[in-house]
């Protein structure tokens, strides 16, 4: 079993990332809600979990200190996320499943992944016609013997597990089939969301906006690069740290997100990508 592209036993409790390349491609981070300044909203508009590009992400510590804000007040959560850290998901589902206002949650795009389940803690779910869910099982990267590799597969399997019934409890989908479309990655339309019971009604075509950010693509090739290095074998302290250096790199001419890595990542994506191609056909 080859170390280079399998992570250390000793990193797996901090490697529950979900694998989400396609939807990073299919994420649009532009589409946001047109009334995102109101009170009492959250916007779910990044990945899950910590984001070390940009020092953003949504995390559980950061949806605490609002739902603390709010005190009981009903709320509503905007959701346009591609997914992340699975532990991260859960314990925001927890919270607003908890949560002693009414919870309304407006998937504006994409709800893939660790968003998705995130999306079930809703007292009412509303989709855009054009949005999608997309549910799949959980992913990580780890490196021992045959006896690790159960453990490690029978962990995940309770996450699964955990997850199915999750998407369950919300739409009274039967929970084996739920766990089938997990096996497969399966993107759900709004239309087919609805049918189902994943979500409860559609949202009006006039709630969702698209802004001008001229970062969009260098967001989604960062964590593309954090993706690539993860399925190298790279656990997440050493992908950390290349980070660390990487922002600490002066770049002299770009103004755009990439200036804080210091490089442009989407060349370096093309060239990383073919080169873990190379040592996988070895």
């Amino acid at each position: 079993m080859s170390k280079r592209t399998m992570m250390p036993k000793a990193d797996f409790e901090a490697a529950h990332d979900v694998k989400m390349p396609l939807a990073l491609d299919r994420w649009n981070p532009d589409i946001k809600a047109s009334d995102d300044d109101s009170e009492n909203v959250i916007n779910i508009l990044e990945v899950i979990g910590y984001d070390w590009w940009t020092d953003g992400g949504i995390t559980g510590k950061s949806i605490s200190a609002q739902l603390k804000r709010f005190n009981g007040a009903d709320i509503v959560v905007n959701i346009n996320s591609p997914g992340g850290d699975v532990f991260e998901g859960l314990a925001i589902y927890n919270m607003l499943r908890e949560y002693a206002g009414h919870v309304t949650v407006r998937v504006l795009g994409m709800a893939a992944s660790a968003a998705s389940f995130i999306a079930m803690a809703a007292d009412e779910v509303k989709i855009a016609r054009a949005g999608f869910f997309m549910i799949h099982n959980a992913w990580t990267g780890v490196g021992g013997n045959r006896n690790d590799m159960r453990e490690v597969a029978d962990f995940l399997e309770q996450i699964d597990s955990t997850i199915a019934d999750i998407y369950h409890v919300k739409s009274g989908m039967d929970a084996t089939e739920l766990s089938s479309q997990m096996d497969k990655e399966t993107w759900i339309n709004g239309k087919t969301a609805v049918e189902t019971g994943m979500a409860d009604s559609f949202l009006d075509s006039d709630v969702i906006a698209e802004q001008t950010n001229n970062t969009a693509k260098e967001r989604i090739a960062a964590h593309k690069l954090d993706l690539i290095m993860a399925q190298a074998g790279m656990s997440r302290k050493e992908r950390r740290g290349l980070v660390k250096d990487l922002k600490s790199t002066p770049s002299a001419t770009r103004t755009d997100a990439t200036q804080n890595a210091g490089v442009d990542l989407t060349g370096l994506i093309d060239g990383l990508q073919n080169a873990i191609d190379s040592i996988k056909l070895q």
